[in-house]
């Protein structure tokens, strides 16, 4: 088994809304915190609140607010999906104006099932290799990406690395490249 890598030099930035995939935003938050990295929650209100499926969950509290994050501080974006969540952040013009300040820092963007779309809303596909839930597939490849149906998708043959997974069942393989991709950071 390899040996987890520290990563008690990083800082990790969430970015999430009400409607969040509960188990896409804590499965990768705790895989990178038990890797030693900060990890902070950033939203467009003070509470998220979490849903299983179409159930709400539990609320989370937020550690910045969208317009008062500074990307600079994060070597790393990570979008968690669900359908409301990057549904209500692909319109709200400083979440995605924090998205592309990642995109054009060249820095790791990683994005599960409907996040994808925050990459859409961004121009960020194009002629890059991702998957996501099955639904976005035509979204994505008529923003240009290729569309494939794997577990974990690692493109960094453009600006920055983007990581994309298609659903919950994808966690454990998305929060273990996470990890390595964020420890691979500078």
């Amino acid at each position: 088994m390899p040996e987890t890598p520290d990563l008690a030099s990083k800082t990790v930035a969430f970015l999430a809304t009400d409607g969040v995939e509960q188990v896409e935003l804590t499965a990768p938050w705790e895989a990178l915190r038990a890797a030693g990295a900060t990890v902070h929650l950033v939203s467009n209100v003070d509470e998220v609140q979490g849903f299983a499926h179409l159930d709400p969950a539990d609320t989370f509290p937020v550690d910045r607010q969208v317009h008062d994050a500074n990307p600079s501080v994060y070597v790393a974006l990570v979008l968690p999906g669900g359908v409301a969540n990057p549904d209500a952040l692909r319109t709200d013009e400083e979440a995605m104006g924090f998205v592309r300040s990642f995109l054009g820092a060249e820095k790791l963007v990683a994005a599960i099932c409907h996040a994808p779309w925050l990459l859409v809303e961004a121009d960020a596909v194009r002629g890059r290799r991702v998957t996501s839930w099955p639904s976005l597939r035509t979204d994505l490849a008529n923003a240009g990406a290729t569309w494939v149906d794997e577990q974990v998708v690692v493109d960094d043959q453009g600006a920055g690395i983007l990581l994309t997974s298609r659903k919950p069942d994808d966690l454990d393989a998305f929060s273990r490249e996470l990890v390595a991709q964020v420890a691979a950071t500078a």
